[in-house]
C-alpha cells in the first residue's frame, strides 16, 4: 500500500521539466534502469558461454549493423523534434495532455526491457502483481472496500467504458438464464418477466455464489447473453448523457446493443446531466415497462470538464428500487477527472467533511484563500462514487502516466466471474494466489477484454502511486496547481480588454466556471453578429495555435477546439451564443458554436508572480494570431482571391 503521508512533495522534482531541468537526475536513473537490467542478463546462469565474441563485435557486418541501428534512430529523433507536441511546457493549453512523471518514465522503461506480458501470469508474475495493486490504489481512492473490489489497467478509457457495459450486460441476462434452467427455473418463479428485467445488481450478484456451491453456474452461465446471444426485450436501454464520451455509440454497436436503445439525456446550461429531465425519462421508461440496462454518468466531460451530480443519480435508483420494483447498473465515465478525487481524501485516504477539506487546501497552500475547488455539488459527487458499480478512470490524463494507461475498477469482484474466460495455455491452475487480491484475479486475461498487455505499464503506475499518495498531499498536490492556474485563466480572460487590430476590435468570452479545470473561449469581432463570422475566426485561430499549421517546436502556443452543436446537445449550447451576443435567430440558423478548448493541467504556473508573467506573454500571442487573421482577410480582400474566409463583417 502506497505510503499515505507526503508533505514534504516537492512538486517541481517530479518532472523532467519545460527545459529539462532535471536532466541530470533523469539520466543518472536511466542509466541505472538499463543498467540493472543489463546486470540482470550478465548474471543469469554464469556458467552460460557467451554468445557473442570480443572478435565478432569487430566484424564488419556486425559494425555495418550497428551503424544502420544508430541511423535509423538518428532519422526517428530527428523526426520525433521536428513534429512532436510539447506537452510539457506552459505553452500547451490543449486537449488533455501533460507531462508525464519522471517516476513512471524510468519504472516503464526499466520493466520493459524485461517485456512482460500481464495477460499471462507465467511471464508477468513481477507485473501482474503491480497491476493488481495499482488497481486496488484507485479502488480505495473511490471509497470502494479494497477486500470486495477489483481494478485493472486498460489501454484507455474506451476500452473500459466497454468492460462496464460488457458486465452489465451480462448480469441483465443472469435472471433469465436461471429462471429458464430445470435445476433453477424455481428459484426466480416468484418474479414476474417484468420484475426480472429490473433486479438490482447485488440482488444478481449474491445468486452467483449459490449456483457454484451447485456446480452449475458455468452451465446457466452460457445461458446468458454470453451463449445465447442478445434478446433486445431483455437488453434493455442504455441512458447516456448528451456530453457522452464517443466510445458509448461504438459500445452500442459492438455489443449488439443497437444504436436505437441509447437514450440522451439532456444537460443542463453547465453541460451537466438535467436531473429532472433524467428523473422524468427514467421514469417514464418504467412505466412503459421498458427495462434499463445501465445508466452512465460522467464526471469530468472531455468538452467542458462538466462533472455530473452522481449522488442524484444514486438517488435516483434507490428511489426506482424503492419505489417502482425496478433497478439498474450504475457506470461512472471518469476518465478525465477521476483523480481528482484524491484532492477530497486525507493523508489516511479517508473523505474529509467539505469545509475541513476547503480549510486544508489553503493551509497546505494548495489553493489561494480566493480560490475554492470544489463545488459543493462536485463535492458530493466524488463522494457518492463509492455506490456506484463501475468506474472508468484514466492514469495516462490526470494520473500523469504516459500512454497507454485506463483502468477499470468494479465495486464487487464476483461479477467477473460473467465475463471471465480461460485459455489453457495462457491461464494456469497451478498459478500462485494474489497476496494483493485473495483469489485467482491475478490471472488478468480471463477476466479482461484485451490480450497481450504491456507490463511496463503497470509499473509505471505502480511507481506513480508509491511516489505520490493518492490523497491530498500526493496527487492532490499535482492537480491543483492545475485548477489554480485554470481558475487565474478564467478570471484574467473574463476581464481581458479590448483587442484593437487595426479598425478591428475584438473581445474575449468564456463559459461559465467548469467543474474541472477545462476552459472553453472564443473570440468575437465587436459589433460582428454573425455566428457564422464566429465559427471560422475561431476555426482559424484553432489552426494557427495547432498542427494544423504543419509546425510544432516553433509555435508559440497550442490550444484545441470543438464545436458545440444542437445535434449533440440541443439548444444548450444557445447559452453561450447569447452570452456572445448572439441572436436567438442566428443559433437557429447555425446551430452550432465553434470555440478553443483548453485542458489547464500544467503544474509549472501555480506561482502567482511566474503565472503573470506568463499572461503578458498569452496576452501578445493573441494580438499576434488576430493580427494575422486580419492580415489574411484583407490580403484576400485585396487579391480578390477564392480565398474568402469570412472571418470579419
Amino acid at each position: 500500500m502506497p505510503k499515505s503521508s507526503n508533505p514534504n512533495l516537492n512538486i517541481d522534482a517530479l518532472f523532467l521539466g519545460p527545459k529539462s531541468e532535471n536532466a541530470v537526475f533523469f539520466k543518472e536513473m536511466m542509466d541505472y534502469a538499463v543498467s540493472e537490467h543489463m546486470h540482470w542478463r550478465s548474471g543469469f546462469h554464469p556458467e552460460d558461454s557467451a554468445l557473442i565474441t570480443s572478435v565478432d563485435r569487430y566484424e564488419h557486418n556486425y559494425r555495418e549493423t550497428l551503424y544502420r541501428t544508430e541511423g535509423i534512430l538518428n532519422q526517428l529523433s530527428a523526426k520525433l523534434k521536428n513534429t512532436s507536441i510539447p506537452l510539457f511546457s506552459p505553452r500547451y493549453l490543449g486537449h488533455i495532455n501533460a507531462d508525464t512523471l519522471m517516476v513512471s518514465n524510468l519504472a516503464y522503461v526499466m520493466a520493459m526491457m524485461y517485456n512482460p506480458n500481464n495477460c499471462s501470469y507465467e511471464v508477468s508474475p513481477t507485473t501482474t502483481e503491480l497491476e493488481i495493486e495499482s488497481g486496488l490504489d484507485l479502488c480505495r481512492m473511490f471509497g470502494y472496500d479494497p477486500q470486495q473490489a477489483w481494478g485493472h489497467i486498460t489501454s484507455g478509457g474506451t476500452v473500459a467504458n466497454y468492460e462496464g457495459l460488457w458486465v452489465a450486460r451480462n448480469l441483465k441476462t443472469l435472471p433469465f438464464a436461471i429462471s429458464q434452467h430445470p435445476e433453477t427455473k424455481n428459484l426466480l418463479s416468484h418474479k414476474s418477466h417484468q420484475q426480472l428485467m429490473n433486479m438490482s445488481t447485488t440482488e444478481v450478484i449474491d445468486l452467483i455464489s449459490g449456483l457454484k456451491e451447485q456446480g452449475i453456474f458455468n452451465e446457466i452461465r452460457e445461458m446468458t447473453c454470453r451463449g445465447a446471444g442478445v434478446k433486445p426485450e431483455i437488453i434493455g436501454k442504455l441512458l447516456v448523457p448528451q456530453s457522452k464520451h464517443y466510445s458509448w455509440v461504438k459500445a452500442a454497436d459492438i455489443f449488439g446493443i443497437g444504436q436505437e436503445n441509447i437514450i440522451p439525456l439532456p444537460v443542463n446550461a453547465e453541460y451537466q446531466t438535467d436531473i429532472a429531465k433524467m428523473r422524468e425519462i427514467t421514469l417514464s421508461l418504467i412505466e412503459k415497462g421498458e427495462a434499463i440496462l445501465a445508466m452512465i454518468a460522467v464526471v469530468g466531460t472531455t468538452e467542458v470538464g462538466a462533472i455530473d451530480c452522481i449522488d442524484e443519480v444514486i438517488a435516483l435508483r434507490k428511489e426506482c428500487e424503492e419505489h417502482h420494483g425496478a433497478s439498474f447498473y450504475i457506470h461512472v465515465d471518469a476518465a478525465y477527472a477521476g483523480y481528482a478525487c484524491s484532492l477530497l481524501l486525507d493523508e489516511q485516504g479517508k473523505f474529509m467533511e467539505y469545509d475541513e477539506l476547503i480549510k486544508k487546501h489553503h493551509q497546505l497552500g494548495l489553493m489561494p484563500e480566493n480560490i475554492v475547488w470544489p463545488k459543493p455539488a462536485v463535492y458530493q459527487s466524488f463522494k457518492a462514487l463509492k455506490h456506484v458499480d463501475s468506474i472508468t478512470v484514466d492514469p495516462h490524463k490526470m494520473g500523469f502516466i504516459q500512454y497507454s494507461a485506463g483502468a477499470i475498477c468494479m465495486k464487487d469482484k464476483r461479477i467477473l466471474d460473467l465475463i471471465s474466460s480461460q485459455a489453457v495455455y495462457v491461464f494456469q491452475d497451478n498459478i500462485p494466489q494474489s497476496h494483493s487480491s485473495g483469489n485467482n484475479r491475478n490471472i488478468l486475461g480471463s477476466s479482461i477484454m484485451e490480450g497481450s498487455k504491456a507490463g511496463a505499464t503497470a509499473a509505471a503506475l505502480w511507481a506513480a502511486h508509491r511516489l505520490l499518495p493518492l490523497n491530498v498531499t500526493g496527487y492532490g498536490k499535482v492537480i491543483a496547481a492545475g485548477i489554480v492556474t485554470a481558475h487565474w485563466l478564467l478570471n484574467n480572460i473574463k476581464n481581458m480588454p479590448l483587442i484593437k487590430v487595426g479598425k478591428y476590435q475584438f473581445e474575449m468570452h468564456i463559459m461559465p466556471s467548469p467543474d474541472f479545470h477545462m476552459i472553453n473561449f472564443s473570440f468575437k469581432e465587436t459589433g460582428n453578429n454573425s455566428l457564422r463570422n464566429h465559427n471560422a475566426l475561431n476555426k482559424r485561430i484553432y489552426e494557427l495555435c495547432s498542427y494544423s499549421t504543419k509546425r510544432a517546436y516553433t509555435n508559440d502556443l497550442f490550444t484545441s477546439s470543438t464545436m458545440l452543436d444542437y445535434k449533440e446537445y440541443g439548444d444548450t449550447p444557445q447559452y453561450y451564443a447569447e452570452q456572445c451576443g448572439f441572436s436567438q435567430d442566428e443559433w437557429q440558423e447555425i446551430h452550432h458554436i465553434y470555440v478553443l478548448r483548453a485542458a489547464v493541467m500544467t503544474h509549472c504556473l501555480r506561482d502567482e508572480e511566474y503565472f503573470e508573467e506568463y499572461w503578458e506573454q498569452l496576452k501578445s500571442i493573441f494580438v499576434k494570431k488576430l493580427n494575422q487573421v486580419v492580415d489574411e482577410q484583407e490580403k484576400a480582400l485585396r487579391q480578390k482571391s477564392d480565398f474568402n474566409i469570412s472571418f470579419l463583417s
